[in-house]
């Protein structure tokens, strides 16, 4: 099977950069992607009827549609709309989009910082990125984004709304979205900028107690977890009583991030996730080495992680607004029992998508199989339910964005749980003690006093009550799916 690593020479035992997450990223399109083309398989003859379909209605729009239409428009839309039927993550990169596709996985890229996805034909925001110009102008999860601009988003696709919404930095672009209890949409005008992701922020909440937060996955992210869990154990002395690890509304990112992030707290060579599809470099088992994680440089990038970090009481927290890679390490740390899984639910994406390069400059994502945990649950359209079920204010309050993958048309289903999806999905609007509606709660800033979760993930691990739900859902059958 022809292999291909963009911007490197090197060889690897998958090439082009794997990336695991939801939907786009101010028009960086982000899903977890094995690098490898895929192998053409022995082709069924083709299905004339719906070929003869196509040609005529290719046909009767050139000669007869109100103005004269482009061969290349019509064909593109024609690719674009096979590749969307078949599920919310298989797409169709224009050679612009493959371009910045190829790039944005160094944590760069031009725009205003919102990951967004679709609901009822608008641009949906999951979650707006930290310190970005949609977080700073007050965006937020559950926006519908109806208008950019003067141009209505509804019917348009994501990636054509996304398009609208990058630009040169400095320049300004209006949105208009409609909330939920305002009773007329809402107006920013925001400025664009070159956004520069820090992947990773750590810091010490106080004398033996560390909040390490990851906001997405890149190609720097397993060095500079490196850098600041060594950097913890240095200001606290050489010994950390606990560590809370913060992956909530983290969309995803590069796969050998999440392989190195479940590394640094796991012993060599365990297994953090894998793979089953039809083809065989689909079928995968990634496990704890350097070689799985170490993206451009055959170095460890953990070599100087303190041996203390792989025992260190650690909780992990998640929300709805957390994804693929996040599912990744909050499922191979829960799973090995390595680490307590505390918040909300997860997205729920557990397929895996292929990057194809086309001889035309353009590329395609194709979704190509399915992961799974290390037990081997799979959590497509399910997600990772924490051990530990937490609100996100001490009154009962939820995130407003109840969006997850069994929430998107044509999604995959579960084929470990083929219920999955059916299961009622969490009430947007939670009940106080006295019966009435608890507030969204204000935006914080996370691993603050303020934060209510953070608060009782530090009280599992000082041993202290916590305010929240324990789960009863069973636990893993076993820590290692190859046992």
């Amino acid at each position: 099977m022809a292999r291909e690593a963009p911007e490197s020479n090197m060889k690897f035992s998958w090439k082009s950069s794997g990336l695991v997450g939801i939907g786009a990223v101010a028009g960086v399109f982000l899903g977890l992607n094995f690098s490898a083309v895929a192998q053409r398989e022995t082709r069924s003859p083709l299905p004339l009827p719906e070929i003869q379909t196509l040609a005529e209605v290719f046909g009767n729009i050139k000669q007869g549609y109100v103005e004269p239409v482009e061969d290349k428009k019509l064909l593109t839309g024609a690719v674009k709309g096979m590749l969307t039927e078949l599920d919310p993550h298989s797409a169709y990169l224009d050679p612009e989009e493959n371009k910045e596709f190829e790039t944005s996985i160094r944590g760069e890229f031009g725009g205003l910082g919102i990951e967004v996805g679709t609901e009822d034909g608008y641009v949906k925001v999951v979650s707006p990125i930290e310190d970005t110009p949609a977080a700073r102008a007050g965006i937020k999860a559950g926006d519908l984004i109806v208008k950019i601009d003067d141009t209505s988003t509804k019917g348009i696709t994501l990636g054509d709304a996304v398009k609208r919404m990058r630009g040169k930095p400095k320049t300004s672009i209006k949105l208009t979205v409609a909330r939920k209890g305002e009773n007329r949409p809402l107006e920013f005008t925001l400025v664009r900028e070159v956004i520069r992701v820090q992947s990773v922020k750590a810091k010490l909440i106080e004398p033996g107690y560390a909040h390490i937060r990851i906001t997405q996955f890149q190609e720097r992210t397993v060095d500079d977890l490196g850098r600041a869990i060594e950097r913890m154990y240095k200001e606290s002395g050489g010994k950390l009583a606990g560590m809370v690890l913060d992956m909530r509304n983290n969309p995803g990112g590069l796969l050998h991030a999440a392989i190195g992030v479940s590394a640094a707290f796991l012993e060599p060579r365990t297994l953090v996730v894998s793979s089953n599809g039809r083809l065989p470099d689909t079928k995968h088992e990634y496990v704890a080495t350097p070689e799985e994680y170490s993206f451009r440089t055959r170095e460890d990038a953990l070599r100087n992680v303190p041996a203390a970090a792989k025992s260190v009481p650690l909780v992990v927290l998640v929300n709805d607004g957390s994804a693929s890679a996040s599912e990744i390490v909050a499922g191979a740390l829960q799973d090995h029992k390595r680490a307590v899984v505390m918040g909300q639910t997860t997205f729920g994406k557990g397929s895996v998508q292929t990057k194809i390069n086309l001889s035309n400059g353009a590329g395609m994502k194709l979704t190509t199989a399915r992961y799974y945990t290390p037990s081997g649950r799979s959590i497509q359209a399910k997600g990772i339910i924490p051990d530990w079920t937490v609100a996100e204010t001490a009154e009962g309050a939820v995130r407003a964005a109840r969006m997850r993958e069994a929430d998107l048309a044509n999604h995959l289903s579960n084929d470990k749980d083929p219920g999955a999806d059916k299961r009622p999905a969490a009430k947007a609007e939670e009940k106080k003690d006295d019966g009435s509606a608890a507030k969204p709660p204000a935006r914080i800033e996370f691993g603050t006093p303020e934060d209510f979760q953070f608060q009782q993930a530090m009280n599992l691990l000082k041993g202290v009550p916590v305010k929240g739900e324990k789960s009863k859902e069973p636990a893993p059958r076993t820590a290692d799916a190859r046992k």
